[in-house]
């Protein structure tokens, strides 16, 4: 017996979610990625510390969602594995469009494109592939793509800043000197900064951002 694996396209309709209301007094634009296990709407409750009338966040949600526990109660979800990598990022990438597209963002708006854990690949590579110019890149306890280099970002005149907790179970010192080793391959206006904590999102950070 053969097996062939084959591949189609189709359409599909995905959700995202949104904080606070983009208006004429809006200064800065959040494009937050979340990590691996979250809904975008719990992920946003991490912004709220963010002056409302100032602020405007938009939460993608991963595409893929399951059950975290075996209890099958509570549902997060992931962006990419390895599986198909390459095919899945340009879905991500393809949703990202209709995020922007649908936002209609004004010219004037302090672009702000944070990705955590897992969210970091995928903003980092929607950036990279879509050249997208934005004032501040956040990178936030999570791994930078392997195949991304200097020359991908050479177009990228943006403050890139370098997040992560000392006692994260999931980046050790190793690991972390690796990131900061590509990191500053990648970017010239960079900023690391280490926060004594695990691996959790840092709203005290977040917040002294803007």
């Amino acid at each position: 017996m053969k097996s062939t694996e084959k591949e189609i396209s189709y359409a599909i309709t995905n959700s995202y979610s949104t904080l606070n209301t983009l208006s004429s007094s809006t200064k800065n634009v959040w494009f937050v990625c979340h990590g691996m296990g979250y809904l975008s709407r719990y992920f946003l409750k991490y912004f709220k510390g963010l002056d409302t009338k100032d602020n405007y966040i938009i939460a993608p949600q991963a595409q893929s969602k399951y059950y975290i526990t075996s209890k099958f109660k509570h549902v997060g979800a992931s962006w990419l594995t390895r599986e198909n990598t390459s095919l899945e990022t340009k879905n991500v990438m393809t949703y990202f469009d209709s995020i922007f597209e649908q936002e209609q963002l004004p010219d004037r708006i302090n672009l702000i494109v944070m990705g955590y854990s897992q969210g970091v690949s995928v903003a980092m590579r929607y950036l990279a592939k879509r050249q997208l110019q934005c004032s501040h890149l956040i990178l936030h306890s999570g791994g930078i793509p392997e195949e991304l280099t200097a020359h991908d970002f050479k177009f990228f005149s943006g403050k890139t800043s370098l997040i992560y907790g000392i006692n994260d179970e999931y980046l050790n010192d190793e690991r972390m000197q690796r990131e900061q080793s590509k990191a500053q391959n990648l970017f010239n206006n960079l900023d690391i900064i280490p926060f004594e904590g695990i691996h959790e999102v840092n709203t005290t950070i977040l917040c002294n951002m803007v």
